[in-house]
C-alpha cells in the first residue's frame, strides 16, 4: 500500500512538473524564468524577485543597484511613454478629437477595452488613458492620427530613442502588445529620465484615477492607475509605468523620491501579479535603511550630474 501511494506521489509530481513546462512554453517564457526566486545581491542584502532590475541615482547618474542591467527584453506597455514623448513632440493639438476605429482593436492578443470601436475623446484623453491606464485602443489611435500614420509614428518612436543613446531598443508598436518591443534596463533608465522632463507626463502618470464622458455616451467612465503605489501616502513618485504580456513578465518603471534623493527604478520580468511592487518597496526600504544607501546619499550631492541623455 506505502509503495503504490508512493507511486501515485511520484507520478503526480512528475506531472506537474511537465504542465509547469507546457504552460511555460505555451507564454514564450521557461518554467525556470517563470518561477525563480529572489536571488540575494552579491554587494548587499537587496532580494529581488524581478529577472531585471536597475536602480539610479537621478541627479548623478550613479547607478545603486543592477542585474542583467544590459539583457534585451521585451517590455509591454513601458512602451507607451515613448508614445507619449513622440506625440508631445509633435505638437499636434491635445484637444482634437480621436475617435476609436476597426483598426485600434486588439487582433493579436485579443484584449478587451472600454473604449468601443465609435468612441470619441481628445488627444489629450486618449494621451491619460494609455498612459494611466495602459489604454492599448488609446495608444494605438494616437499612432495612427499621427502624420503618415502609424508607420511614420513607428519610425518617430525609433529615431526618439536614437536621440536618447538607446542603442538597444526597439518599437515597432505604440501599445507594446508585440514581443519585439524590447529594450535593456540601462536604455530605460534613460527613456524615464527623458520622460520626466515632461510635465504633462508627470502628471499623467501619477494621477490615482480619471473619468472621461465619451461623446454619444450616457454617463462617464472611470478609469485606475495601474500602479497602486501612486495611492500611497509613503510614496513620492514623479513618473510612473507599468507594463505587461507573457513574454515580458510584470514591468515597472518609476521616477521617485527615496531618503530625499530621486532615483529611478526598472524593474522587468517580474513573474508574480504583485511582484513588482513588492520589489519596489523592498528597493525603497533598502535606499532607506541599508549601510550602502546611507554612503549613498553622503555622496550623491558631491557627484557631477550626467545630464547626456535628457
Amino acid at each position: 500500500m506505502k509503495f503504490k501511494w508512493a507511486m501515485v506521489c511520484t507520478l503526480l509530481a512528475v506531472s506537474m512538473t511537465f504542465a509547469d513546462q507546457a504552460a511555460a512554453k505555451r507564454s514564450g517564457r521557461t518554467a525556470t524564468a517563470k518561477h525563480h526566486r529572489a536571488v540575494k545581491a552579491a554587494d548587499g542584502p537587496l532580494m529581488l524577485a524581478s529577472s531585471v532590475a536597475m536602480i539610479v541615482d537621478q541627479e548623478s547618474g550613479k547607478t545603486l543597484y543592477a542585474r542583467k542591467s544590459d539583457v534585451k527584453a521585451p517590455i509591454a506597455s513601458i512602451t507607451k511613454l515613448m508614445t507619449a514623448m513622440v506625440v508631445l513632440d509633435a505638437n499636434l493639438p491635445l484637444d482634437e478629437p480621436l475617435t476609436i476605429a476597426q483598426e485600434d482593436v486588439d487582433l493579436l492578443r485579443g484584449s478587451g477595452s472600454r473604449l468601443r470601436v465609435g468612441t470619441t475623446l481628445t488627444r489629450s484623453e486618449m494621451l491619460q488613458l494609455a498612459l494611466m491606464s495602459s489604454e492599448n485602443r488609446a495608444a494605438a489611435a494616437l499612432a495612427r492620427t499621427y502624420p503618415g500614420g502609424t508607420k511614420e509614428f513607428v519610425a518617430a518612436m525609433n529615431h526618439k530613442a536614437a536621440e536618447l543613446g538607446m542603442a538597444n531598443t526597439t518599437f515597432v508598436d505604440s501599445t507594446g502588445l508585440r514581443s519585439e518591443n524590447a529594450s535593456t534596463a540601462e536604455d530605460l533608465v534613460k527613456m524615464v529620465r527623458a520622460g520626466y522632463h515632461y510635465d504633462l507626463i508627470r502628471e499623467m502618470t501619477t494621477r490615482e484615477a480619471y473619468d472621461v464622458t465619451p461623446s454619444g455616451r450616457n454617463g462617464r467612465l472611470a478609469f485606475h492607475n495601474t500602479n497602486a503605489l501612486v495611492k500611497s501616502r509613503k510614496w513620492d513618485i514623479g513618473l510612473s509605468k507599468t507594463g505587461f504580456i507573457n513574454e515580458a513578465g510584470r514591468c515597472l518603471v518609476m521616477q521617485a523620491k527615496i531618503a530625499t534623493q530621486p532615483v529611478i527604478i526598472v524593474l522587468l520580468d517580474s513573474w508574480g501579479k504583485y511582484t513588482r511592487i513588492a520589489d519596489a518597496n523592498r528597493i525603497k526600504k533598502w535606499l532607506e535603511t541599508s549601510s550602502k544607501s546611507k554612503k549613498w546619499l553622503e555622496t550623491s550631492s558631491k557627484l557631477r550630474p550626467d545630464n547626456s541623455n535628457g
